[in-house]
């Protein structure tokens, strides 16, 4: 236990100013990873959300699920593929500009910015982060979503799926999202056999590229697969 650590932000890098007193004193100390500027920044999912896919319901919805949802599990190809995504935050502008720090400029260190809420609700069999192709990879320098994994100490399940090199996601219309071709291959299907599977990813945004790869791991005999994404935009 050290009294008095200065931790710096890593987000914003400014230093966390930790309280002393008898309770910090004679408790387990968890460790501060964000100030409380920037936590107050990040915005959790809280309230009624879409039963599938974490997004906070409003009026377009049918029961407790959203529209997008709806449409999705109304399609004989995808329904029942992905059972369910968690996320942590609401994708606000603040979360986006953190995301591209980390994903595009490679602060990695980011990663472990969200270690402790990662870790808390995070559960499964096989936790394959969803991979990016070779020159992507290349590009970047690492796999975000791995990342996630690594900075919450949670050992990853690599080389199940490989990517083929497409355009960026973030350069396609949502409709051509929605509409993709099929971009990933299964390698090896003997760790996932009748076990739950959660792929891990960093947005979720129409839910196609989770589904793509669910639906390669649900015909390679995993039991169930759920996704987790840092945030719901």
């Amino acid at each position: 236990m050290n009294l008095f650590r200065a931790d710096r932000c890593l987000l914003c890098h400014e230093i966390i100013n930790l309280p002393v007193g008898w309770v910090s004193l004679f408790s387990p100390e968890k460790e501060k990873l964000l100030c409380s500027d920037c936590e107050g920044k990040l915005q959790p999912i809280l309230g009624e959300t879409c039963r599938l896919c974490c997004r906070i319901l409003n009026e377009f919805r049918r029961e407790d699920l959203c529209i997008d949802c709806v449409r999705w599990e109304e399609d004989p190809e995808w329904q029942g593929v992905l059972e369910r995504n968690i996320s942590l935050y609401v994708y606000n502008d603040f979360l986006k500009e953190v995301i591209a720090r980390f994903k595009y400029r490679g602060d990695y260190v980011i990663a472990k910015a969200f270690a402790n809420p990662i870790k808390e609700k995070l559960i499964g069999d096989v936790f394959i982060p969803i991979p990016l192709s070779e020159e992507r990879l290349f590009e970047r320098g690492f796999n975000q979503s791995e990342a996630l994994l690594s900075g919450a100490g949670i050992p990853a399940t690599l080389g199940i799926l490989t990517r083929v090199h497409t355009e960026k996601q973030s350069k396609k219309t949502r409709n051509e999202r929605i509409h993709l071709p099929q971009v990933f291959q299964i390698t090896e299907d003997t760790k996932i056999y009748g076990k739950k599977v959660v792929l891990i990813d960093d947005i979720y945004t129409t839910g196609s590229t989770l589904r793509h790869a669910a639906k390669l791991l649900k015909e390679a005999g995993a039991k169930s697969v759920e996704s987790f994404t840092l945030a719901r935009g």
